[in-house]
């Protein structure tokens, strides 16, 4: 059975890079009806908070990447971990070093002044004929790996290709600190042997980990899993992805009005390809996806691209799904909003915004009071429109009050007084929504009812000199 994982450490948000890792790595598992396990790698408890934790498995939820059986936390792991550092230490695999910290600095000063690449210098690896110094009182000792010392590593990565490290390069790298704390690296493989995890998609700043992990597999006697890294995301301008570029958490992105359908299909798509296949469902994303049409190259996160993406989904989606989510989001004076109104207003805006965020700002002048700024005023409002205005109020008064019959009005006012139409539009559309850019003006009327349209107008010529 292929089996999954994703390992988010808790020290931060949960970025981008992140969730992209995680929908591949479960769509994979999905793709081969396995198993996709949510690890969460605490290890580090200073560093690790819950409230980390919280936003990991909210970003999840949100995003519909559910994981299979418990949630695995490596800090409730130590006694098993404890176990396995004695098994290496027992089968000579790992040791005690009683180095001291200014010992390795020296060492580390001393190799790069040689042009050397800083490294452990084996000075408590235990070897035949090798006499070791009498393990000092005062210091006490971390556990490191006996790294091999020649031969290469190499693995067949999914993603890069053939990938061969020589021993040569790698140190003996510690596997508990001082205090007893296991690290990175060994907690890696351990969950990873015990969780039976057979396909590790992770991004390509853990390369250089794994050849030690893999070492580490080979000295406890385990399958290796299969190992796929993906390149990093950039910004748009080809630079590190920063919080200008989209690096934030991700449920920053569920603030900001995006639709979690929206989300997944614009990662699936940042450095994986089906064909020509833009916009699709994440049922068909799972049939589709495979390892070999993952670029080896950096993919460049692009906002344009995503607002496009969501405003497909946007207007795919039914308005009674958006209404609360834009409820959410429209700022309000009033104590209650009318769902039906706000209902009619999405319908109206949903085809040209990108976000939710967008449609709750474009609808609130339903809403909210509304007070044309002068500049609107003198561009679109004198006394001739402002006596058509009058004369088009008069005849709304009689008509059947729905969409089509308020725009079929409009239509028919336009041409019996031989004007052009935004001659009414516009000054209508200051007037009542407070900008000179929205949709058909008739059924911005429709929406806002007669009683509003009446009052939102005499409150304008009371103030209109």
């Amino acid at each position: 059975m292929v089996i999954t994982r994703f390992a988010p450490s808790p020290t931060g948000d949960l970025h981008i890079g992140g969730i992209r890792t995680a929908l591949f790595s479960w769509a994979y598992a999905k793709k081969h009806q396995g198993q996709f396990i949510l690890r969460i790698e605490d290890s580090d408890v200073e560093r690790s908070s819950q409230e980390a934790v919280d936003i990991i498995l909210e970003g999840m939820r949100w995003l519909g990447l559910n994981h299979d059986g418990p949630i695995h936390y490596q800090s409730k792991r130590r006694e098993r971990y404890d176990e396995v550092i004695e098994q290496l230490i027992k089968s000579g695999d790992a040791y005690y070093c009683y180095a001291s910290k200014e010992e390795l600095d020296v060492l580390r000063e001393e190799q790069m002044k040689a042009g050397k690449k800083p490294k452990y210098d084996g000075r408590w690896r235990p070897e035949d004929g090798k006499k070791l110094p009498n393990a000092p009182d005062h210091i006490k000792p971390v556990i490191r790996f006996r790294n091999p010392l020649d031969g290469m590593v190499t693995w067949a990565d999914k993603v890069k290709g053939e990938i061969s490290i020589n021993n040569e390069e790698l140190d003996d790298f510690i596997i508990a600190r001082s205090d007893g704390t296991p690290t990175y690296n060994f907690c890696v493989v351990v969950d990873d042997l015990d969780m039976d995890v057979t396909d590790v998609i992770r991004g390509d700043d853990h390369v250089n980990n794994t050849p030690r992990q893999i070492n580490l597999f080979k000295a406890l006697g385990s399958p290796i899993p299969n190992y796929a890294h993906l390149s990093m995301i950039l910004g748009s301008d080809g630079q590190k992805l920063s919080k200008r570029h989209g690096s934030v958490s991700v449920l920053q992105y569920r603030n900001d009005g995006y639709l979690p359908k929206a989300i997944n299909n614009y990662l699936a798509r940042l450095g994986w390809s089906h064909g020509d296949d833009e916009l699709f469902t994440m049922e068909q994303f799972c049939s589709w996806f495979d390892l070999d049409h993952i670029t080896s190259s950096s993919a460049q996160f692009d906002y344009e691209k995503l607002n496009w993406v969501n405003n497909h989904f946007i207007k795919e989606t039914s308005n009674e799904v958006l209404l609360p989510l834009v409820k959410n989001h429209i700022k309000s004076s009033s104590s209650s909003l009318d769902d039906e109104k706000i209902m009619f207003a999405i319908n109206l805006y949903k085809e040209r915004a990108n976000t939710i965020n967008e449609i709750a700002r474009d609808i609130a002048f339903f809403f909210n009071d509304v007070v044309p700024c002068s500049d609107l005023i003198e561009k679109h409002i004198d006394i001739d429109r402002l006596s058509l205005v009058k004369k088009f109020m008069s005849n709304l008064m009689s008509v059947k009050w729905d969409d089509e019959s308020i725009n079929n009005l409009l239509k028919d006012f336009v041409k019996n007084k031989g004007i052009k139409f935004p001659h009414i539009a516009m000054p209508m559309r200051v007037i009542l929504t407070g900008s000179d850019h929205t949709p058909s003006i008739g059924s911005i009327i429709f929406i806002l009812g007669l009683n509003e349209t009446q009052n939102r107008l005499n409150n304008f010529l009371k103030t209109y000199d």
